[in-house]
């Protein structure tokens, strides 16, 4: 008998063991969520979406229509709708800030609003806290990136009251590259106002040569000091752009827009006579969403070599 109990204690120990397993394998890690609701009377729109954010006390830098791009510069389109939306919260960027010198990777923050051709329902797709935290070498448990991704939750679910939250079915890949690119160069303390312009002619002056887009642009350094925070001489965003590359990558991952408009900052710190220059690279698209087709990993490593070409030259 003793030895009966045993086996069946075993065999319900394996049991288990399996099961947690089997629950540990289903768990599928994600960077990217995507929420989707019914929207077969169309009255949830990218500006609806819009105003929840703004009513939530979110800064809209954006909420681009590429859609009318797509159709115009590749003649055709799978959707109905695709906004590039890009938005951030002061008060938060502050915080993070202080503790994340390199939060202008998200500041701001990018999502897609879509809708595909045949569908009655709309999406948004954006990164989890977590995401956020490791591109930018944060804790992933840092609560302020928490309590901000529970806000922006909120938010969806306040102007898509039907909506659930879904992971993709892909798993993340092991990144390839570098998940942000750095460059920095040397400025005059005492001149570097004049140094700024230049640098920022420069690089706007390259962006349309390589293809690039200016979507956007946010002067955080301006915010800090209205709030009394004054460690930073500067501290600028833009938002980039590149159309081939989003429209060949939607098409397969709508949910990309999750890292485009891609937010490139510059920044300096006072009393440092250093800028420093950083943005998402494209291997966090490949990690993230599992993308290995070669054509779509051509036209992203194309977009990250000529966006380091750029910086090279003008910080060389």
């Amino acid at each position: 008998m003793k030895l009966l109990i045993k086996g069946m204690l075993c065999a319900s120990l394996v049991v288990s063991a399996v099961m947690a397993t089997e629950n540990v394998k289903s768990e599928k890690k994600a960077d990217i969520e995507i929420f989707t609701s019914t929207n077969s009377d169309g009255k949830i729109t990218p500006k609806s979406i819009e105003s929840a954010f703004k009513k939530a006390g979110f800064t809209v830098s954006a909420n681009r229509d590429m859609n009318g791009p797509f159709l115009k510069q590749f003649k055709s389109s799978g959707f109905v709708t695709y906004n590039l939306f890009t938005f951030y919260k002061k008060d938060v960027v502050l915080e993070l800030v202080k503790k994340y010198p390199n939060v202008g990777l998200f500041a701001p923050m990018s999502m897609s609003i879509y809708t595909k051709k045949g569908d009655t329902s709309i999406s948004v797709s954006s990164l989890t806290a977590e995401a956020m935290a490791k591109i930018m070498q944060a804790p992933s448990d840092d609560k302020t990136l928490h309590d901000l991704r529970k806000l922006v939750k909120e938010t969806l679910k306040s102007a898509m009251p039907n909506g659930t939250f879904e992971k993709p079915t892909y798993d993340i890949q092991t990144a390839k590259g570098e998940l942000v690119t750095h460059f920095s160069m040397e400025i005059d303390p005492e001149d570097w106002d004049d140094e700024l312009e230049e640098l920022k002619m420069g690089f706007e002056g390259e962006l349309a040569p390589k293809g690039f887009v200016l979507a956007g642009f946010n002067n955080l350094g301006d915010e800090f000091e209205e709030a009394n925070y004054e460690a930073y001489d500067f501290y600028e965003v833009y938002s980039i752009c590149k159309l081939p590359v989003i429209y060949t990558i939607a098409k397969h991952r709508p949910e990309a827009g999750a890292y485009a408009p891609c937010s490139l900052y510059l920044s300096k710190k006072k009393n440092d006579n250093m800028v420093n220059i950083g943005f998402p690279s494209v291997y966090n698209w490949i990690s993230s969403m599992n993308i290995n087709d070669a054509e779509d990993i051509k036209v992203l490593e194309k977009a990250q070599m000529d966006m380091m070409t750029i910086l090279k030259s003008l910080t060389e």
